[in-house]
């Protein structure tokens, strides 16, 4: 194959750059920062999604304490009512007692509004400090989320700098390559992983290490500079 001294330098160079992206990708990929990022999106949810539960409760609650109030208020009001109606009846005995079975009923149901009252107080005390330890929990997550993503943000970006490098680099020795050895290179380093190039030293494929017999090995010398491993298909640069 035809092939100048330039060509082999920058098919080895590339062969190098492309195992040296495959390892910087990989190691992005596996940071330990993503997986701590991911793990604190789905505890975040979680918790949102306590908090949500949470607040609709304190909302049921709080409803229910603003109607039984305003029940209260309104028996307060028609108990005045009914106080002022009994001082003017003035000795009217049946008024008086009328009225009087009137307020005890009042005054029943506003002790036992009283009590359901106390109930849900202590009950929304409960929610509300439930509320706190939630958000105290999300304001922990979302720290350690801000951690990840600064640390992640500070090492993946330079092992993205880096990457953009080595690709700007590879691509520069790409473009002085033949397109007919540019595509087999390519085609090549897909198929063995990005090893596509080896040495042929002392009658061997540098790469799967494969003996070349004689009449392979004297046809392979006459494809010099670069030759194609009978075995494993890889460039050989024969020397």
């Amino acid at each position: 194959m035809q092939a100048t001294t330039d060509d082999l330098t920058n098919l080895l160079r590339m062969q190098q750059i492309d195992l040296d992206l495959m390892k910087a990708k990989k190691k992005l990929e596996e940071l330990p920062q993503r997986a701590t990022i991911l793990a604190a999106r789905q505890k975040k949810r979680t918790i949102e999604q306590k908090c949500d539960q949470v607040a609709e409760m304190r909302a049921r609650a709080e409803g229910m304490a603003a109607k039984l109030e305003a029940e209260d208020a309104e028996l307060a009001e028609k108990q005045r009512r009914v106080q002022e109606a009994i001082d003017g009846s003035l000795g009217n005995y049946r008024n008086v007692e009328a009225h009087t079975k009137e307020l005890n009923g009042f005054a029943k149901r506003r002790n036992a509004l009283e009590v359901e009252l106390t109930r849900l107080g202590e009950e929304l005390a409960k929610i509300e400090g439930v509320q706190s330890q939630v958000s105290q929990a999300l304001a922990e997550v979302d720290k350690q989320e801000a951690a990840a993503i600064v640390s992640f943000q500070r090492e993946g970006g330079a092992l993205q700098a880096e990457i953009a490098r080595m690709s700007a680099d590879r691509e520069g020795m790409s473009a002085e390559l033949s397109p007919e050895l540019r595509d087999t290179y390519n085609r090549t380093a897909s198929r063995t992983g990005g090893v596509a190039v080896g040495l042929l030293t002392e009658g061997r494929c540098g790469v799967c290490r494969t003996v070349i017999d004689g009449g392979r090995l004297i046809d392979l010398k006459a494809e010099a500079p670069l030759g194609t491993c009978p075995h494993c298909k890889r460039l050989l640069v024969v020397m």
